[in-house]
């Protein structure tokens, strides 16, 4: 079982649940997650986890954000990866969460 530090479901996949399912923590793979790189996490180890647990289970957005180094990893439910190096952009929810975007700048301060 996984836990991401932010993720977001649709309403659609959501409302599928049976009620017991949504007061427990449920088995389903989040559309969108965002893992945060800490210290004394291990970049390669984080970096399989978004693209063996979360892409590889159903996740259609995943964002690794590692502050230390200001480095924001990108990883979409068809292979395809970018990264955007300093926090001085924003990124996007894309197709996933139209609309929604963080600015990496808020994460300087």
């Amino acid at each position: 079982m996984r836990s991401p530090d932010a993720s977001w479901i649709s309403h659609e996949r959501w409302n599928a649940l049976s009620e017991p399912d949504k007061d427990k923590f449920s088995h389903i793979c989040p559309d969108f997650v965002i893992e945060l790189k800490l210290e004394t996490d291990s970049l390669k180890t984080l970096q399989k986890k978004m693209t063996e647990d979360w892409i590889g289970n159903g996740c259609r957005l995943a964002w690794l954000i590692d502050a230390e180094t200001e480095t924001a990893y990108v990883y979409r439910a068809e292979g395809s990866q970018s990264t955007a190096q300093g926090f001085d952009q924003t990124l996007s929810g894309e197709a996933v969460l139209a609309g929604f975007e963080l600015d990496l700048r808020e994460l300087k301060e």
